[in-house]
Order: C-alpha cells, then sequence, then structure tokens
C-alpha cells in the first residue's frame, strides 16, 4: 500500500515555489504520494511539477475543488457547462502530471446545501450520470481514473453515503468512473465505515485519511482497526492519503471549518500521522 499527503495540510493555492518547498519535505517525510488540489487552473506549471515529483521519487494524485461556477448538478446549464468543462481541464492536468487519479466531490459546489425532493433528487442524479458518462470517457482516455467522493451533510446535501456513491458510480459503468471513501465524512455518516469500504469493494480507487477532527491519524476516535480490515478484506491497494489543512490560510481554513491548530505544526501532522498509517495498514 502507498501512502501519501495533501499540499493542503500546509498552503492553499499552490504554487510553483510551494511544490519548490513541500516536494522534497514530503519525500524525505518518507511519503510515497503528494496530492495536489487543483484549485486554480494553471495556479502552477504541471510540466515542472511532474519533473520536480519524478526527481523525488514521488508519485502523484489530484484533486477538484469544486465551486460556486463549477457544478455538475446546478440548475443553470452554464454553470454545469463550466464544472465540466473544469474537469476536464483537471483530467488533461493529472494526465500531464503523471497522477493516475483524480477525487473529490465530483457533483455539486463545497458548502452548497439545499432540500430535495424525490423528484429533485432522480433529476439531479440524472443530470450528474450524464455529466460522468462522458468525463469518464474523457478521463479513459487519457489514463485518469475519477474518484467520486460522498461529503457529510454540513458540505452537501447530495451525495453523503458511500451507498449513494455507488448508485451512481453503478449507472455511469465505466472502469474510469469509482469511488474515493474520507474517514472524516465516513465518521459522521456512516453507520460502519468498515461495512461501507466492504460495500464499495472494488469501485475503490482511494481513501482520504484523517481523524475526526481532521487532525492527525490516529490521534483522535476514529474507528482505524475497522477501516483497516476492510481494507484488506476487499484487498484494496490503492493510495491512501493524508488530507487535513491549515487554519493559517483563510480561504480553506472557511471551506473546511478549520479554526484552530490541529497539531504542533503540520510538518508534525504529517509525519506522525503516516507513521500510524503506516503501522496500521501495511
Amino acid at each position: 500500500m502507498k501512502f501519501g499527503v495533501s499540499t493542503w495540510v500546509w498552503t492553499a493555492p499552490l504554487t510553483d515555489d510551494d511544490l519548490k518547498t513541500l516536494t522534497p519535505k514530503i519525500a524525505e517525510a518518507g511519503f510515497d504520494i503528494i496530492e495536489l488540489p487543483l484549485e486554480v487552473e494553471n495556479g502552477f506549471d504541471y510540466v515542472s511539477a511532474a519533473e520536480l515529483i519524478n526527481d523525488y521519487g514521488l508519485s502523484a494524485t489530484t484533486c477538484v475543488a469544486m465551486g460556486p461556477d463549477r457544478d455538475l448538478i446546478h440548475p443553470d446549464k452554464s454553470i454545469r457547462d463550466n464544472g465540466k468543462r473544469y474537469v476536464r481541464h483537471c483530467i488533461k492536468a493529472a494526465e500531464t502530471l503523471g497522477a493516475t487519479n483524480l477525487v473529490g466531490p465530483l457533483y455539486s459546489a463545497v458548502g452548497r446545501v439545499w432540500q430535495s425532493t424525490d423528484e429533485d433528487r432522480v433529476k439531479d442524479s440524472d443530470l450528474l450520470v450524464e455529466s460522468l458518462v462522458e468525463l469518464a470517457q474523457y478521463a479513459g482516455e487519457h489514463n485518469v481514473t475519477l474518484g467520486v467522493e460522498p461529503l457529510n451533510r454540513f458540505e452537501t446535501s447530495f451525495l453523503n453515503l458511500a451507498e449513494q456513491a455507488i448508485q451512481i458510480v453503478d449507472r455511469v459503468d465505466h472502469p474510469a468512473c469509482k469511488i474515493m471513501l474520507d474517514s472524516f465524512h465516513m465518521n459522521i455518516e456512516e453507520k460502519s465505515a468498515g461495512q461501507a469500504i466492504k460495500e464499495v469493494g472494488p469501485r475503490l480507487c482511494q481513501l482520504h485519511a484523517c481523524e475526526n477532527d481532521r487532525g492527525t491519524p490516529g490521534s483522535g476516535v476514529i474507528a482505524w482497526d475497522e477501516i483497516a480490515n476492510a481494507l484488506k478484506e476487499t484487498g484494496f491497494d490503492g493510495p491512501v492519503v493524508i488530507e487535513s489543512f491549515t487554519s493559517k490560510v483563510q480561504s480553506i481554513a472557511r471551506a473546511a471549518a478549520i479554526w484552530r491548530p490541529l497539531a504542533d505544526s503540520q510538518d508534525d501532522l504529517a509525519a506522525d500521522g503516516l507513521a500510524f498509517l503506516q503501522a496500521k495498514f501495511s
């Protein structure tokens, strides 16, 4: 199993200078993977980043940042179209970066919540499946796998459960469209994180790992033994990536509701989290 860390642990949005600092730090800490959030289109040089990542012996995954103007199920078609355009950009960026996964809430703007009727949910699901069929085809052509991520109820009212993501992905029915699960969101929404992982099974392309407070893995109340056993039972051998955030970056702190430090330092969060995950999952 390979272990990674998101650059969101330290900064946002990501720049070329950030990568020059973080890539050697992440490699020296013992990680296998660096996860690159694609918040700003062309916010850093993808070709140079790929060379830098390769030079330090790392591989990459990528993550979308869906926002108010990037939403695949918005009532406004122009916003839906812009969301698809953005995801296509991210797929090409992932290919250039040598990343096989593009993960995140590939459906709606983070933080957009609304009360849906059963009819509304059917309509939104149909819109999403239609878009993901198109985007999965494009992703497959560029050797990229999409990982649809359920979020907790406070960040979306659309896909909160693994079961709901399965319904979407199975309708898309394309090998380049899978599911990513996140320990933080599962801890809020699932009756059992282990059972959710088992239900997702071979559809799982990546796991985001962080504590119940979004802090260091192993420092809180997440059911890590249950998660580890489920991953072993399903034969998952994909990326396990620490995703956390810093209260020092106002934009990301507000979006993720990070109002205080979650560890003595962000470097400690990453290093201690890696040691815990390696011991628990290896």
